[in-house]
This record gives structure tokens, sequence and C-alpha cells, in this order.
């Protein structure tokens, strides 16, 4: 088995249908695919969100078939089916329909032999993080207790979702440090229950971006790669209480200031075995499909580096 699977995160192929998306990433050299699940009706109009490659509703036994014979005709696996709501949102019309949405996907991951599910905390952005963890602790076990059923890993991605007044002040994600995570696990035992672990976050947080490894080594489920600026001159004049993206940019990875040379020895110090997957959210290559490709390759050609 290869050491680190490197993959392709499917909500920047929005366009492409699964067939068309999982062949790309085979012509291009990728073992894996994250594959966007966001529900149809979904609501959510933020970048990135909404995209569904699979309808995880109409999944019955020739869909499942179906999808089986396109991944094994092209040698590509799914690393994991992703859905990124807000579970902990204040108004219980959309924390509701997530939470509901997650378990589906968890029970789908198991029908479609997938081994694990990416989403994120949520949070309720007007409390502090003592307060929404004390919300987590009523929601998650119950979500928790559906993945130990079906045997699938939950992977939470650390990125805090504030970037804009939108999610003013605390952001819609709680898993945002080292030190929540900590009480994440402590309230949550689960081994079941882990992290997407996505380094860009970290560093516009001033924080290091390779301990982590070390620290949560067991509660690596699955990775992201994507990069990040900080542009310092932006910084000094707004300060870190600013809104995250006047002073921020996620870029392709090698772009930005992500230790990549770091993170990937931190990697293979701790023996982690899985995907690796490059998430693209770098608006200077977004114009069109020429560019959104140019991109992915870009992004493979560096982190190839690490992988031989």
């Amino acid at each position: 088995m290869e050491m680190l699977k490197l993959g392709i995160n499917s909500a920047i192929l929005a366009d492409f249908n699964l067939e068309h998306t999982v062949n790309f990433a085979a012509h291009h050299g990728f073992g894996c695919v994250e594959v966007m699940c966001w529900p149809r009706d979904n609501d959510d109009s933020r970048r990135y969100a909404g995209v569904s490659h699979i309808d995880i509703h109409n999944l019955d036994e020739r869909k499942i078939n179906d999808i089986h014979y396109i991944l094994r005709s092209a040698n590509v696996s799914i690393s994991a089916l992703g859905y990124y709501p807000n579970p902990l949102d204040p108004d219980p019309k959309k924390s509701e329909p997530g939470i509901d949405h997650i378990k589906e996907l968890i029970r789908a991951a198991a029908k479609l032999n997938v081994p694990v599910v990416t989403t994120f905390i949520g949070r309720d952005p007007a409390k502090n993080i003592a307060d929404n963890l004390k919300t987590f602790a009523d929601v998650w076990p119950g979500i928790v207790k559906v993945a130990e059923e079906n045997n699938i890993k939950i992977a939470i991605e650390n990125c805090p979702m504030f970037f804009t007044n939108d999610e003013w002040p605390g952001g819609k994600n709680l898993a945002i440090s080292p030190a929540v995570w900590t009480k994440m696990f402590e309230i949550i035992p689960s081994r079941c229950f882990g992290l997407n672990y996505d380094p860009s976050h970290m560093v516009w947080q001033m924080m290091d971006e390779v301990k982590p490894i070390y620290q949560f080594k067991d509660r690596l489920h699955h990775i992201h790669l994507k990069d990040v600026r900080v542009y310092k001159d932006k910084l000094d004049q707004v300060g870190i209480l600013a809104n995250p993206l006047e002073y921020h940019s996620p870029k392709l990875p090698g772009l930005g200031d992500v230790n990549w040379r770091g993170f990937f020895a931190a990697l293979t110090d701790v023996r982690y075995r899985g995907p690796v997957v490059i998430e693209v959210e770098d608006k200077a290559y977004e114009a069109n499909i020429t560019d959104v490709k140019s991109a992915i390759l870009t992004s493979r050609n560096y982190v190839n580096q690490f992988l031989g």
C-alpha cells in the first residue's frame, strides 16, 4: 500500500458528473476523490457549498453497482463523502436538516464501502467556545453513535468558517484549535471521531501547522492540502481581530506560507497512511474550467515532490 494517497476534493469540479470527475482524477494521476454530497435542496449560498456528485437519497443497489463500476474502471477510490453544514446553527430549521443529512451520509458511506465522512462540528457564532461545547455535547454523541454503528470514521475539518461579516464574530465551526479538539475528544472519546486536518487554517490563525500532526496522530482520519497567504502589510493595518479575509487568502499548495516540508515530514513520522486531498479555493484560478484544471495540476505537481 502506498504511504499517502493523493486525491482531489470534488467541489472544484462542480459542473462535472461523478464519472467525469473520477475519470479526470484517474487521467491526471490521482488515486482518490473526496466526493461532495450536499442535499439537492440545499440553500447555502457560500462558495463551494451545494455541490453533489452522489445523491445519497437515491442509493439503490443498481446505483451503488454503477458507482463501484465507475471507480473500478478508473482505479480510483472515494477517500470520503463530504458535506459541510452548520449542525450547531441556533436555528433548528437549519441545524436539524444538517444533522439528519450527516447521519444519512454515514449510512451511505457504509453502503458504498467508503471509510470516512468529512464535515464540520458547526457553531453558534454569537456564543463563546464554552457555551458552544455544551451544545456540542448535546448534539454530537448521537451523530457519532450512528458512525460507530456503521463502522465509519467522521473527520472534522478545522476551518473556523469565519471570513466575512456573515459569520461574525465566532465563525460557524467550533473545531478551530488544538485546545478545542482536546475538549471535543474528552467529551466524545470514540476512536471513530477525528480530524480532517487542513494546515492552512492554522497559519492564518497564527498557530503552528506541524505540531498538531504529532499531538493528534491517532485522530487524523483525512487530510486536506490547501495553502494560505497572510498579507503582512494588510495585517499591520487591520490586526487579527479583523474579518480574516481582510488579511489572508487561500492559495494553491506551494504558493502560500504553509511549511509543506515540515508538514509531510510529520505525516511520515507519525506513519499516517491515508488520503491527502487537494482542495482548491484559490480565487486566482477560478475564471474558467481551464484555470480550474490548471490549479489542480499545479497543486499536484508541487505536492508530488513529497509523495514520490
